[in-house]
């Protein structure tokens, strides 16, 4: 896994924790899991790409 992927997913995670913290502060319990939930989509499609480049890898070493 490259140190940018690790990067994108950090700054992703830290944005979502310091929106819902505001979200929570300021009473909007409801936004703040839907910022979560986005959070977590983002972070799947960022992983699905590089998961996607490791199937292909493993099929190309085995020749499948």
């Amino acid at each position: 896994m490259d140190v940018n992927t690790v990067i994108k997913i950090a700054g992703v995670g830290i944005l979502v924790a310091v929106a819902c913290q505001v979200l929570s502060r300021a009473g909007r319990d409801e936004q703040s899991s839907l910022v979560s939930l986005a959070g977590v989509v983002v972070v799947l499609l960022i992983l699905v790409e590089k998961i996607g480049s490791l199937f292909s890898a493993v099929r190309s070493i085995f020749g499948l």
